[in-house]
């Protein structure tokens, strides 16, 4: 390595010890959460100015509704970000800061007491929003000349804060997020309420609690947050360990597949008579299109064609590992291989996947 490269990588590693890259979203999504951020700030000011009569050139913003933009915006699956934490936070921060205001005259002792009652009043009531300290802050120091109104935790903050949250709101919808944030989790294909069979596994709901609260320290980030991404983690894991093991390794050769333009009974006789659950549908011209099982034979239908479900299709040197996720789904049973020609080579099934993992394991 050249001494000018060495420079770099020792320059790229100290400044990466100071502020590292988080993980996340891209470049493109934080623009997309500055605009949003943009909108939301420009919208709310216009809107407040002309429902008080102040005019469009006056807008009626309180500061702290630009860090309330930033976690609205920029982390909205953040606890900190959701609704009710939002405007519970800063009526409530609003609340207790004019409240100790009006009770001690010593500014300097009033903003300390303010802003650290409020972070107390937020976490009784479930609604710690960080913004929520820098309003009650504001209270005590508007209240140079004179008592401070309990109008000030309605308009502006109050008025303020909804403003902001309903443009979220809409902005998030428009962009596809999820806000309010609802931990994603992976329903189950029969209709049930038990969730995929990966999210089943370890470590469960209760043991991310209890991992966060033996962790000491708060953590911005809701459990069941943690425990997708520690399943999604595992997952990840798991396929890079069995990644050398390929489909043409574990696949059924002599698979018995049917054409397309075959009647319905026929496809039901082989299914009933050989005992399968999986049966690859071909064109004329050999090629597969489709895939069959006991449950296809329910739709209407003459040929063959007519009722198959569009296969899952894998090459032999497809990593096995890639199975993981959608043969476990509840969604497909196999994984139809084939060569580059779209030729049918053989087949992979859910037992054979099961096979494979248990003897690597």
């Amino acid at each position: 390595m050249s001494a000018e490269k060495n420079d770099r990588l020792i320059w790229s590693r100290y400044y990466s010890a100071f502020i590292p890259a988080p993980p996340g979203p891209g470049f493109f999504d934080r623009l997309k959460a500055a605009s949003g951020a943009i909108g939301g700030i420009a919208i709310t000011g216009l809107l407040c100015g002309l429902m008080l009569g102040n005019g469009v050139a006056h807008p009626l913003l309180v500061a702290p509704m630009g860090a309330s933009a930033v976690l609205l915006y920029a982390v909205p699956a953040s606890p900190l970000a959701q609704p009710w934490s939002v405007f519970g936070g800063n009526v409530v921060s609003a609340l207790i800061g004019i409240t100790i205001a009006r009770l001690i005259p010593d500014p300097t002792i009033a903003a300390a007491l303010a802003v650290g009652c409020a972070i107390a009043g937020m976490s009784l009531l479930r609604c710690l929003h960080p913004p929520g300290g820098a309003v009650a802050l504001s209270a005590v120091l508007g209240a140079a000349n004179g008592a401070p109104s309990y109008m000030f935790a309605l308009v502006p903050v109050g008025l303020n804060t909804a403003l902001l949250l309903a443009i979220a709101i809409l902005f998030h919808r428009l962009a596809g997020h999820s806000y309010p944030h609802v931990a994603p989790k992976a329903p189950s294909a029969h209709g049930t309420s038990d969730p995929a069979p990966l999210l089943r596994t370890p470590p469960s709901e209760e043991d991310v609690k209890e991992a966060l609260h033996a962790y000491g320290d708060v953590l911005d980030v809701d459990p069941a947050d943690l425990q997708v991404v520690l399943h999604h983690a595992e997952v990840r894991a798991a396929e890079r360990s069995h990644g050398t093991l390929t489909c043409g390794e574990i696949m059924s050769r002599d698979v018995i597949s049917v054409r397309g333009s075959e009647p319905i009974s026929h496809a039901r006789q082989l299914l009933h008579s050989r005992r399968l659950l999986s049966l690859p549908v071909l064109d004329d011209a050999g090629q597969v299109n489709g895939v069959i099982g006991p449950l296809d034979l329910s739709r209407e239908g003459a040929q063959v064609r007519d009722i198959a479900a569009d296969p899952l299709l894998v090459t032999k040197d497809t990593p096995v590992a890639q199975l993981l996720r959608p043969l476990t789904s509840g969604m497909r049973r196999e994984a139809v291989v084939v060569d580059h020609d779209g030729k049918l080579r053989g087949l992979v099934t859910q037992t054979d996947l099961l096979a494979a993992l248990a003897l690597r394991a």
